[in-house]
């Protein structure tokens, strides 16, 4: 390094500031962009050539401590060579998990969409940030595009949204804006001199409506949950019980949250009667559509979700059932006269001038709670794009016809045992072992149940065959939910995964 500084000293014109030369770039273009190139190669090698082979890992299991060492995690005070880099790359690719693998079932996402894939390329390289339209003009236009198209799918005639990062944020927008609408002074003056508020939600919601009260100062306390049926649906009944009790009390809701598609057993609530009740005491309807959104792209299933037209706001992630990749979450508002940003905007005036030369009613950062934005929903529309609705309704036909598949397989082996027929893409089922079969039904049968599903999950892992997420849930012992999303999974995928439990727990 000293070498190369007393050249470039000797240079003519060469500038030295606080011991520091200013002249030229002192990043090597040339080589940075050998090693793109390169780490392209192994990208498109070890991640994308190999998606859709299933004689591949769907993790290489290691142990946190071995790992480490593996990886070798320190970070020093000088840079290592790109031939070090370049290995590290792809150390972190072999021990990640694959959740493009056509056998990754754990989550609520799974599988690559090439076309949103190049799109988060496009997006990384580009590194743009969504708010002003003269920092960002394209991404901005494709947001719009995209807001007014899923809007059109909800049955709102006009509407207005924005890209967050997560579904459990979008939910906490929801829940602020609701808050907002109903007392706008908080925004100035605070919580104090509020009456107490409430808001309701079923037994089975998504955990961050506790989250999102906890961190709005509502309280986890003041949220109140609902009793579900046996399919895990809020019961309307219940609802109207709890807003009038309430109300005895001396408090004041604002806010009911139903859910389309829980994350466990994936259930819809009956969004028309909750909605029914929501008009009748003046509460904000918002719909978590996380999971169960996409179904609104298919005209076979979108009967799910009848009544959503009739909430005010909704979530919805297109990187779930339709694979735009993680994260590509929305929340649409039903309410067009600037309400989001109303609500949200702060009117930085280096951002947000209004003497802009061209239409300022295109920057719409002052509509989010964040500055620098990510540009999501450009991964979903350049799929869409690509695909057509009449793709993304395919995958969604799919994936719900593969769990019936599963389901009805399920139903011909013995051992297995579903807990209930789904009406979406979660399969929940207990796999009893031969062992166990002719126990009489009794608290010891289900205490042993219990620990079969954490002892065939370490073992699937441990093997790199599949993943298949388990829990207890509402007081029935551990069992799997089993999730279709990918387009790569086959009907040779599901016969595989009830053979490898069976093959797991033969000794159990």
């Amino acid at each position: 390094v000293g070498v190369c500084k007393q050249e470039m000293l000797q240079k003519k014109n060469a500038v030295l500031v606080d011991g520091v030369i200013l002249n030229g770039p002192i990043m090597d273009s040339k080589a940075g962009e050998k090693f793109v190139e390169e780490a392209c190669k192994i990208i498109m090698k070890e991640v994308v050539q190999k998606a859709d082979d299933v004689t591949e890992k769907v993790c290489e299991w290691q142990a946190p401590e071995k790992l480490k060492q593996i990886l070798d995690l320190e970070m020093r005070d000088t840079g290592e060579c790109h031939q070090k880099i370049l290995q590290l790359c792809r150390d972190v690719i072999k021990y990640s998990v694959k959740t493009n693998h056509p056998r990754f079932f754990n989550q609520l996402y799974a599988g690559i969409d090439y076309y949103s894939l190049v799109a988060r390329f496009i997006t990384e390289a580009l590194n743009p940030s969504v708010y002003t339209y003269e920092v960002s003009p394209v991404f901005l236009l494709v947001e719009e595009a995209v807001i007014k198209k899923m809007i059109e799918f909800i049955g709102w005639e006009e509407g207005d949204g924005i890209f967050n990062p997560g579904g459990s944020v979008s939910n906490m927008y929801a829940m602020n804006l609701a808050r907002y609408k109903f007392c706008p002074e908080i925004k100035e003056k605070g919580l104090s001199g509020l009456p107490r508020l409430v808001l309701f939600a079923s037994e089975e919601c998504h955990y961050s409506m506790k989250k999102a009260a906890s961190f709005l100062g509502i309280g986890t306390e003041n949220v109140y949950f609902i009793k579900t049926d046996e399919r895990g649906k809020m019961i309307p009944e219940e609802l109207e019980k709890q807003v009038q009790r309430a109300r005895k009390e001396g408090s004041a809701p604002f806010l009911v949250c139903a859910t389309a598609g829980t994350t466990v057993l994936g259930a819809f609530d009956p969004l028309d009667k909750i909605a029914d009740i929501c008009e009748k005491h003046g509460l904000w309807l918002h719909v978590d559509a996380s999971w169960g959104g996409s179904a609104l792209i298919s005209r076979k299933h979108r009967r799910l979700l009848h009544g959503i037209h009739r909430a005010d706001s909704v979530a919805w992630n297109p990187h779930k059932m339709l694979l735009a990749g993680i994260q590509c979450c929305a929340l649409l508002v039903k309410d067009n006269s600037g309400l989001l940003k109303r609500c949200y905007s702060a009117e930085a005036a280096y951002l947000f001038q209004q003497d802009k030369f061209y239409d300022v009613s295109y920057d719409t950062g002052d509509k989010s709670i964040q500055c620098s934005r990510r540009p999501d929903a450009f991964k979903f529309w350049l799929m869409w794009k690509a695909l057509g609705t009449m793709g993304l309704e395919e995958r969604v036909n799919r994936a719900l016809a593969l769990a019936r598949y599963l389901v009805e397989e399920i139903k011909k082996r013995e051992g297995f045992q579903l807990l209930l027929e789904p009406e979406y893409a979660n399969v929940c089922f207990w796999y009893i072992p031969p062992s166990l079969r002719k126990m009489e039904d009794g608290p010891e049968f289900w205490q042993k149940l219990h620990q079969v599903a954490p002892i065939i999950k370490e073992r699937m892992m441990k093997k790199g065959s599949m993943m298949l997420g388990y829990q207890p849930h509402r007081g029935k012992v551990n069992f799997f939910r089993q999730v279709v999303i990918s387009p790569q999974v086959s009907r040779e995928d599901m016969d595989f995964l009830l053979d490898e439990i069976q093959l797991l727990a033969k000794d159990l």
